[in-house]
């Protein structure tokens, strides 16, 4: 069967485009990976099937055209790039290729951050705008931003938690500002990609790391600021594939609370880990009864899983609200199971 490039993952693309330009170049891209994506993209080459010269023209052609891109932003900024890129392949192209990289421009500011003490860098920033800081934290990784969070000030929290959760693009020229001070500030070395976005996901994926004082105190402050934003981080902080991360305990805690019709809907789009966790503590008989309701259900509206399924995550953030449950990887939580 005929590969069709609008098929393929970038991780496919990038493996044909590594065995196009021969095994030297394609070496000097892979030492170049993290661990994480060396793995990935080494099954793909060593999967890849045939694939036809005008897909791989195709591939290269797109591989020449983000370089380009690359450059020119290098050259002139991004609204420089926009603009040549939008007069060489036209505006919807462009646009595509200008999408892809502005989640990728690598910046060296923040990447000094990286490896520092997330109490010195909570120290540093107290006095800092609250959006700098919103900024900053939307670049570090989750856990990292979690911890410098936690070491502000109440006030401050609330104020950068509301900033992270509204945020949207930043300007070039803010970006490189902030870099120039945080290059005069810290040295080290490296590279981290850039994703200069904040939103309502960014700080629910922080809250769900930070100790349950600082994120009581920030969600009551959002609440106070906008209820709605409030709640949307709220479904957020918990999804019902996370009850993978609940202790054997919680679950059978959670289960309690939960009807079997409730679970059986639910459970019709769960993921194999989800499933496993709810058969791994259920008895054998209360098992086939779920398997027969899930079976007896034939073909289920999604919308009517999902309504399940939020029915479900509602409950268990009320008992860890509780703190009948514990929802592991929250950070100095010592939740204790009534």
């Amino acid at each position: 069967m005929e590969t069709k490039i609008e098929n393929l993952t970038a991780v496919q693309k990038a493996a044909i485009a590594l065995v196009a330009f021969g095994p030297e170049v394609s070496a000097l891209v892979l030492a170049d990976m993290n661990e994480q994506d060396l793995e990935k993209i080494t099954i793909e080459i060593a999967n890849l099937r045939e694939v036809s010269p005008e897909v791989e023209e195709q591939i290269i052609k797109e591989c020449h055209q983000i370089f380009m891109a690359r450059q020119y932003i290098s050259q002139g900024g991004i609204d420089f790039a926009k603009e040549i890129l939008e007069k060489a392949v036209g505006l919807q192209r462009a646009s595509e290729i200008m999408t892809r990289l502005e989640g990728t421009i690598r910046s060296r500011g923040f990447s000094l951050l990286k490896e520092v003490d997330p109490k010195q860098l909570s120290g540093f920033l107290q006095g800092e705008h609250p959006q700098t800081i919103a900024l900053i934290l939307t670049q570090l990784a989750t856990q990292q931003a979690a911890v410098v969070l936690s070491e502000l000030s109440p006030e401050l929290q609330a104020e950068v938690s509301l900033r992270i959760a509204t945020m949207e693009k930043i300007s070039p020229d803010v970006l490189h500002e902030i870099e120039q001070t945080l290059e005069a500030h810290f040295e080290s070395s490296g590279g981290r990609e850039l994703s200069p976005t904040g939103g309502a996901k960014s700080i629910a994926e922080l809250l769900n790391l930070i100790d349950t004082s600082a994120e009581k105190n920030i969600l009551q402050s959002l609440e106070a600021e906008d209820p709605d934003l409030a709640a949307e981080i709220k479904n957020m902080m918990f999804v019902f594939d996370d009850i993978t991360l609940l202790d054997d305990r919680s679950v059978q805690r959670l289960l309690k609370e939960v009807e079997t019709k409730d679970l059986s809907l639910a459970l019709k789009a769960a993921s194999d880990e989800v499933k496993n966790k709810i058969f791994g503590n259920v008895s054998e008989r209360v098992a086939v009864m779920i398997n027969e309701e899930m079976e007896f259900m034939g073909p289920t509206r999604l919308s009517d899983v999902e309504a399940a399924q939020s029915r479900i995550v509602e409950s268990v953030r009320r008992l860890e609200e509780e703190g009948q449950i514990i929802i592991s990887g929250r950070g100095g939580k010592e939740e204790v199971i009534v």
